[in-house]
């Protein structure tokens, strides 16, 4: 017996994911929604969808009224919350004495327990749970927070007392920096949990970020569901994350996982969640939150354990005991997730690009591969919502495997229509470092310091990629000659087999003869002699290409009349111009156009909202001041000037 009816007072891939599970198990859905989100795939797929307010989420799904009165009006038995109402609907249920309705999470004390990182640091300490050493009060002020980070010592965190997913959070080495990360931290909590508090703790510079997946009923019975490896990170949010992790041994898991559900049993925790630690280079470890709530990875731990987490949460709310035992949780496999997010990886690794999804084809034909999504073809990516486009999960029965999987996956994935992110992605999985396990939440910043810049390209990979481009344009231009599978004109010369192309990529033009043999086409690029094959169905999205015998799967993005093509190769666009030899030689006459002088305007690198401008007309500025804020998917970003001058 469970429920006949159930309310998901959230969006995204994780309604949807709740939704699916519901289905399984013959439970009625209700969705609720924003104005915006009226053709959303969860308010499709659930039973009924109710609007409850416009596009801001502090007027729809954080509208404790509206999401009452539809709990009401529905007639829902059960309600599963998004984190960021969880404990204010617990207290506002208190008030309103909403009887008969259950949650599908933990009570309210825990929750509130856990959901504030002060108290919850304490209770911590109680349990015998490792902590960072730290300051547990609230920080009053900037003055106050630059005292207590003298105190502790340099390098510090300041992070919301109410926050999680990397908001409100700032690292700071020194005064200056803890008296603007204080002031950006205590706005950006404000903004995402209603909850300005901060506090500051001593920041264990190069450590691992690795979380225990607890799960516990309402009999006192709890389990640790092993960890997952959740390092590589951009501003304190995961980018990619794996299940087991390769850097724990037997003894120290267990440790972890005892410590873990020590902290569940403290706070009477009955759900699924998350106990997250800090773990330094010589295996200490070091309690840093609780999230009381299904995190975003978890499916690499329903992956290697066999589990539905939602269908677990959903039988403990019902007042069901666990079905298993803690020696009944096997480690089978391996799992990895990449994040799929609608940015520009090129700008600060990854600031948010907007925009409707003009196609969009998921990578499910790949074996072993799972993607847990809220949109489809025709979404709208806005400045409202977190930017996530999926979670792209891969399984196998060893890291290498799951690995493997996972690039096959990103080449075949296609998005247009925004930027995203899957070129960092497939260059993350596939850096020595990453592959032999050398991770810490510094890997990005230390692998690129510069910046993400995109795949490097080898030689062979380069002559690949000139290959597969230049038989590309001849396949178009033989097809294009054809209608309906016969010569457009009779008396054109249709058996043209050579041609003699100039391709140019990045700074580089390179002379590219082309053959055609059958179906495959020789080709010289750079000195040196491939053989390209392929199908050569240039409508697909996708195109599999063997070159030399080693198979690619590429995507044409774009092309027009002057020869420019688009190509994701390896998971990078790159942008070529592929011309006749005789064309090639007549645009040395083609006038170039300038480029834009920017130096004097101060142009926001993404969309979002301006909070806060800090000039006003006839200001003088210098390089570096702060102009403005904007505000985009829920992060703060100060837009600073590029030279001195007159405002």
């Amino acid at each position: 017996q469970t429920f006949e009816k159930l309310l998901i007072a959230n969006r995204g891939e994780i309604a949807c994911r709740v939704i699916k599970t519901c289905k399984k198990m013959g439970i009625k859905t209700v969705a609720i929604h924003s104005d915006v989100d009226a053709n959303a795939v969860h308010v499709k797929m659930a039973d009924e969808a109710v609007c409850v307010g416009p596009a801001p989420t502090s007027k729809s799904y954080l509208n404790m009224d509206a999401i009452m009165e539809v709990i009401k009006k529905t007639r829902a038995q059960a309600v599963s919350l998004n984190e960021s109402i969880c404990c204010s609907c617990f207290i506002y249920r208190k008030q309103k004495s909403q009887k008969g309705v259950t949650f599908i999470g933990p009570d309210t004390h825990a929750i509130q327990a856990m959901g504030d990182k002060i108290e919850s640091k304490l209770l911590a300490k109680n349990a015998k749970v490792n902590t960072i050493p730290g300051f547990d009060g609230v920080v009053k002020d900037a003055d106050e927070a630059v005292r207590i980070a003298r105190e502790i010592g340099y390098p510090v965190m300041i992070k919301a007392s109410a926050g999680g997913g990397g908001k409100g959070m700032r690292i700071a080495w020194d005064d200056e920096e803890t008296r603007e990360g204080f002031r950006f931290s205590s706005q950006e909590a404000a903004s995402s949990f209603g909850d300005d508090r901060l506090l500051i703790e001593k920041f264990i510079d190069n450590p691992r970020h690795i979380e225990i997946q607890v799960l516990a009923d309402k009999h006192g019975n709890a389990l640790w569901l092993n960890e997952r490896e959740c390092s590589i990170q951009r501003r304190n949010q995961k980018v990619v994350e794996e299940a087991p992790s390769t850097f724990l041994d037997p003894e120290t898991r267990r440790a972890m996982g005892e410590q873990a559900v020590a902290l569940a049993k403290a706070v009477k925790y009955s759900s699924a969640g998350t106990v997250e630690f800090l773990v330094d280079s010589s295996k200490n470890f070091y309690f840093l939150e609780m999230n009381t709530r299904l995190q975003v990875e978890h499916p690499v731990t329903e992956c290697i354990t066999g589990l539905d987490l939602v269908q677990e949460m959903i039988r403990v709310a019902k007042g069901y005991p666990l079905r298993h035992k803690q020696a009944d949780i096997p480690i089978n496999g391996w799992a990895v997730e990449c994040r799929v997010y609608a940015e520009d990886p090129y700008k600060s690794f990854g600031l948010p690009s907007i925009g409707k999804l003009s196609q969009y084809q998921e990578p499910l034909h790949v074996p072993s591969v799972r993607v847990d999504s809220g949109i489809q073809q025709g979404s709208d990516i806005s400045i409202y919502y977190d930017p996530m486009i999926s979670k792209l999960i891969t399984y196998g029965s060893n890291r290498a495997e799951a690995l493997k999987r996972m690039e096959e996956a990103l080449d075949n994935y296609v998005i247009r229509g925004v930027a995203h992110n899957i070129s960092l992605l497939r260059e993350v999985i596939i850096h020595p470092r990453f592959v032999q396990g050398d991770i810490s939440t510094k890997f990005l910043p230390e692998v690129y310091p510069d910046g993400f810049k995109g795949h490097k390209l080898t030689d062979l990979e380069r002559r690949e990629l000139l290959a597969t481009a230049a038989s590309l344009y001849v396949a178009e231009q033989l097809r294009s000659q054809r209608f309906l599978g016969t010569p457009r004109i009779p008396i054109a010369k249709s058996k043209r087999s050579s041609w003699e192309l100039s391709v140019r990529l990045g700074d580089g033009i390179y002379p590219v003869a082309v053959s055609k043999d059958g179906t495959s086409f020789s080709v010289e690029a750079d000195g040196m002699k491939l053989n390209v094959t392929s199908e050569w169905n240039l409508a697909s999205p996708l195109l599999s290409v063997t070159i030399d015998g080693t198979r690619r799967t590429i995507q044409r993005l774009s092309r027009n009349a002057s020869g420019d093509t688009s190509i994701q190769f390896l998971g990078t666009v790159y942008k070529l111009q592929i011309l006749t030899k005789d064309a090639a030689e007549l645009s040395k006459y083609m006038p170039e156009k300038a480029a834009e002088d920017t130096s004097s305007i101060l142009r926001s690198p993404m969309p979002g909202a301006v909070v806060a401008v800090s000039v006003k007309p006839g200001d003088m500025v210098s390089e570096g001041q702060e102009i403005c804020v904007i505000e985009a998917m829920k992060m703060q970003n100060s837009m600073i000037a590029a030279k001195t001058g007159k405002v």
